[in-house]
């Protein structure tokens, strides 16, 4: 039988946020959000990553939620400018934890503007135990507040990014790479772009690797 996930709303600090959520039965199941692309260059949970990203923590085991931020979809509110897209995010968590009071380890993912938000997040909420960005813009967004970064976690870029430069990518590795007691893997998807057009299954790949390499115990 095919997992059913709900679309619901769940109540966020602008008003209410639209998402979709899957409950895994199984005692103890981790848990996950997923965050989208930025809102005013067309991003939403409909995203084609997101999508992937979210499926992947489905058939993996864990409960997850994806959410629109204010002002996307049927999500009330207005744009923020990162910082009300933040406080989102933190709603979501606050949710998905209180409907699986039981969780075993709580991650937090996002997709290009939406992994800046899921960054932010790590260095706010000390329950999170590990992270999945994908297409980070350390180029356009300062990822300074990563000092240090207290979470370990898996950040995955494109070889051929059109939007983010290596230059960027490697400095963001300098910094959050070698931290006492964190260990933050950097994925290389080759041939790929910021969107990762027909590069779906190795993204999938290298993430399915990660996700059962640290869930593995649980």
């Amino acid at each position: 039988m095919k997992p059913k996930s709900l679309e619901i709303f769940i109540p966020g600090p602008a008003g209410r946020l639209e998402a979709k959520y899957y409950k895994n039965p199984k005692f103890g199941a981790p848990i996950a959000i997923v965050l989208h692309p930025h809102p005013q260059y067309g991003g939403t949970m409909n995203n084609r990553i997101v999508q992937l990203l979210y499926n992947i923590f489905l058939k993996n085991g864990f409960s997850v939620i994806k959410v629109n931020f204010r002002g996307v979809g049927k999500s009330e509110g207005v744009f923020d400018n990162g910082q009300g897209e933040l406080s989102d995010a933190a709603a979501a968590l606050d949710w998905i934890e209180r409907q699986n009071l039981d969780y075993s380890q709580c991650w937090v993912s996002g997709f290009s503007f939406g992994s800046l938000i899921c960054m932010q997040l790590i260095m706010r909420r000390p329950e999170i135990n590990n992270f999945v960005a994908v297409s980070p813009q350390p180029n356009v967004y300062d990822f300074s507040f990563l000092a240090p970064c207290p979470t370990s976690g898996q950040v995955i870029y494109s070889e051929n990014d059109e939007l983010v430069t290596k230059e960027s990518i490697n400095e963001l590795d300098k910094r959050i790479k070698n931290q006492k007691g964190v260990e933050v893997i950097f994925s290389k998807i080759k041939n790929s772009n910021h969107f990762f057009k027909n590069k779906e299954k190795e993204l999938t790949i290298e993430i399915e690797k990660y996700l059962k390499d640290k869930t593995a115990l649980i």
